[in-house]
């Protein structure tokens, strides 16, 4: 028997409710984890604390899994340390051991949407995995953009998943937010990122753009 597994890490809950036409309350979003507990699920976003009251309370009260449920979020704000992020702090607070933070890992997006330095993004993306390492919270980093970021700038987007990692992230969401990569290159690019040794990682396709 092969003792590798396969983790299922499942975003009805928080990618799921951004579809038009969809919003979970606290007591829908229970009633859909308790289902996908039950079937195996390993990880389960349960969305963003602080983003909406439906979010907030369903963190505030977290249904007893035997899943793993993660709270979702974003780095830090450029200009604040973690401990001054609103953001940042109700995901800490939020009473689960595990994370989901999104970073951005395209360097357009970096000198244009954020507006910052790149290396100002890479030590948010650090300041951020090591807040949440010293909070003990299993910490796993989603690369926005990420291979679109590869496409177009290859060294800058690894250097975000290494920030991730090298600050106690251990497991790599590497996310085709367009859903623009075709499969050849999806192939060739895992490739190389799993080359990076120990590094765990999610993949994680938008099909938003194919509907």
């Amino acid at each position: 028997m092969s003792k590798e597994k396969i983790f299922i890490f499942d975003t009805t809950l928080r990618d799921g409710a951004q579809t038009e036409g969809v919003d979970f309350s606290s007591d829908d979003k229970a009633k859909i984890a308790h289902s996908l507990s039950e079937v195996g699920v390993d990880y389960i976003e349960g969305g963003w604390p602080g983003a909406n009251p439906s979010d907030t309370n369903f963190f505030n009260n977290p249904p007893n899994l035997e899943s793993n449920l993660v709270a979702f979020g974003m780095t830090k704000r450029s200009g604040r340390s973690c401990e001054n992020d609103p953001g940042i702090s109700s995901i800490v607070n939020a009473k689960v051991n595990h994370v989901c933070i999104v970073g951005k890992a395209w360097d357009y997006h970096v000198d244009v949407a954020l507006d910052i330095p790149k290396e100002e993004n890479l030590e948010n993306i650090k300041d951020t995995a090591n807040y949440f390492i010293k909070n003990n919270k299993e910490f796993m980093f989603d690369a926005e953009h990420f291979f679109d970021g590869y496409k177009n700038n290859k060294n800058y987007a690894l250097s975000c998943l290494k920030a991730a990692y090298d600050n106690g992230a251990r497991w790599i969401v590497l996310c085709d937010t367009n859903g623009g990569t075709l499969p050849q290159e999806i192939s060739e690019i895992v490739s190389d990122v799993s080359k990076i040794n120990c590094i765990l990682f999610f993949f994680k396709l938008s099909i938003k753009n194919c509907l």
